[in-house]
């Protein structure tokens, strides 16, 4: 089974970010950018929220064409999410560490 992760996702957005610098005048990631980055992944929070409104989760689960426009949205943040981590240099590592601690807490909280 292919285990598509963070490593992927960032190294495809480094290349995205590469691709077009000069083009979009984008400019490197780096914690000045962040708060670009975080308003993108809120606008495309919002276009899957706009999806499961208008569609809801039956024709997300059952329409292929609805289904293919909800996870075409899904990328879309995580790809903005992809930029916010490395406008910070949080690496996959670091996310997973955090993560599985998080995890810990949450199975112990309630």
């Amino acid at each position: 089974m292919d285990n598509f992760g963070f490593n992927e996702m960032q190294e495809i957005q480094k290349q995205l970010r590469e691709k077009y610098k000069d083009k979009w005048n984008w400019g490197e990631l780096c914690p000045e950018k962040a708060v670009e980055q975080l308003l993108w992944l809120y606008g495309e929070l919002g276009e899957v929220s706009d999806v499961i409104k208008k569609n809801g989760a039956e024709a997300i689960i059952n329409d292929k064409d609805v289904r293919s426009h909800f996870v075409e949205e899904l990328c879309d943040v995580m790809m903005y999410f992809n930029d916010l981590m490395l406008c910070y240099s949080v690496s996959p590592e670091e996310l997973k560490e955090a993560y599985l601690k998080k995890h810990e807490i949450n199975m112990t909280r309630w």
